[in-house]
């Protein structure tokens, strides 16, 4: 006390101060986590730069080939932050795998399938979208596929930050067809391929959708509203999991060994169905000594579920690689040989360093940008448990089997997001309608308790299990991503062509 005045207490100086450096700290820290991500895939491109230039710098048009080589591997990193996510997306939704162990098995299968059974040859000009005829002179098709891979990178990019998962088969294919409108006019295209693509925005979606939810149903009826809910599940699993064996099997048949042999659909199908009745063999002894001693409810079938669904996600991510590796290194693929050969060709091989290329930028992409999307497509659209994402990863799969064997043009994305949407509409309809589902909370309710339990019944009925917001977000994606990277590939392409003329 100093002249009869109570001291006032002031907070000391050195806590103040200690508190604006933590504050700082944890705001250095958090910028510093934000450019880490571009800083690694800047070095990755400059490494592509940088090797290129060593290898190919005293050649004719080496800096053009050492230039496309930058962009495909751009390509790559974006078809890994954002593709990726639709296989393994479902698998960490459901909690089965964490987001480290995703990203691990998702870099490892991607870069697996592009190597070991990536295509090694691949259409020029993309699905036979231009007409080769239309654009035989081979600066023009440089510049036609430099504006596509460019364009198409770009919008995918731009979709990754907007957290909505796109077809990047789709981007290139609008790429080509908006360059070579640019090119050789609206003649150049071929409109009734474009017109099965367009198609496909509605189809793989909707038949992604129909198949997962018509196989949680099936789980549902069969398995989750049975009294005995162990017995049914020692049943059906061991079906359910030989059913996704067998449809793998057919995928990788018919996708997976191309390069070794050509199997058609019957085959695919019989090697598929062999495949499915070895694994039930193996798998039913399994099923029934994991179960032994589990508590009859939901909590335990869903660990018998977790290990199909990893095994889904793996190969998932090796057939992804596989295939849409062809989306970033086909047009490169095209660029080098053109510039190197001096012609347009249908069809050209790839080389293994442009294949090096796509493989490392999908995985560089996958882990430095990827949990982005992988947390959206698998947390934040609907809430989804292993019983759920193994209906979506197995409704991906037989769509795409569907889709091969129909000849219609699909996009894996596409398919896996509409299986997902296909999971949370299903179970709104169910929660609202299902007398199965009401009649089973009223004979597991209390004595004297049903009125109660039919309420919270209605009014968890009337909450809405899928997010409205990412429905509108990636529909409006979806519907506007060839028309937007078709405008951008031909401003693109009149910008290279006229550059190129006044250097």
């Amino acid at each position: 006390m100093v002249d009869g005045k109570e001291p006032v207490i002031v907070k000391e100086t050195l806590d103040k101060d200690l508190a604006k450096i933590g504050k700082a700290e944890q705001a250095t820290a958090s910028m510093a986590r934000a450019v880490v991500a571009p800083g690694l895939g800047f070095l990755f491109l400059a490494a592509i730069v940088v090797i290129g230039g060593t290898l190919f710098g005293g050649q004719d048009n080496g800096l053009l080939i050492v230039a496309a080589a930058a962009i495909g591997g751009y390509m790559a990193l974006n078809i890994g932050a954002n593709d990726v996510a639709n296989n393994v997306g479902p698998a960490v939704g459901s909690k089965a795998l964490t987001i480290f162990g995703a990203l691990a098995i998702a870099a490892v299968c991607e870069s697996a399938g592009a190597l070991l059974a990536g295509g090694d040859v691949v259409s020029t000009i993309s699905k036979g979208i231009v007409d080769p005829a239309q654009v035989s002179n081979p600066d023009t098709f440089v510049w036609l596929m430099m504006a596509a891979l460019i364009s198409s990178a770009l919008w995918v990019n731009l979709a990754t930050l907007l957290s909505a998962p796109v077809s990047t088969t789709h981007s290139v294919v609008g790429g080509v067809m908006g360059a070579g409108i640019a090119a050789a006019g609206f003649s150049a295209v071929n409109w009734p391929v474009m017109a099965g693509i367009a198609a496909s925005w509605v189809v793989s979606p909707l038949l992604g959708g129909v198949i997962a939810a018509a196989m949680l149903a099936f789980i549902k009826f069969a398995i989750i509203y049975r009294e005995d809910k162990i017995g049914a599940a020692r049943r059906w699993v061991p079906v359910l999991i030989a059913l996704m064996a067998g449809t793998f099997g057919t995928y990788m048949s018919l996708k997976g060994i191309r390069k070794l042999i050509d199997i058609s659909m019957p085959h695919a199908l019989l090697i598929g169905l062999g495949i499915a009745i070895l694994t039930w063999i193996i798998v039913r002894p399994l099923i029934r000594r994991q179960s032994e001693g589990m508590e009859n409810r939901n909590q335990s079938l869903r660990q018998l579920f977790i290990w199909p669904l990893i095994f889904s996600a793996a190969l998932l991510s090796f057939a992804h690689g596989a295939n849409d590796v062809a989306n970033a290194i086909g047009p490169l693929a095209a660029i080098v040989h053109t510039l190197q050969d001096g012609e347009v060709a249908t069809k050209v091989h790839i080389p293994l360093w442009v294949m090096l290329i796509g493989a490392s930028g999908i995985s560089f992409g996958l882990v430095l940008f990827g949990p982005k999307l992988i947390r959206m497509v698998g947390e934040s659209i609907t809430k989804l448990n292993p019983m759920r994402a193994y209906c979506v990863a197995l409704a991906a799969a037989v769509t795409v089997i569907i889709a091969s064997w129909l000849g219609l043009p699909v996009s894996s994305t596409h398919i896996a997001v509409g299986a997902v949407f296909g999971v949370g509409f299903f179970r709104e309809w169910f929660t609202a309608n299902s007398r199965t589902r009401l009649s089973y909370v009223h004979t597991k309710s209390p004595n004297g308790a049903q009125t109660e339990f039919a309420g919270l019944s209605r009014r968890a009925a009337a909450r809405k299990l899928v997010r409205r917001q990412h429905v509108n977000t990636i529909a409006a994606a979806w519907i506007i991503t060839v028309p937007a990277s078709a405008i951008l590939a031909g401003i693109i392409f009149f910008a290279l062509e006229h550059l190129f003329k006044i250097v």
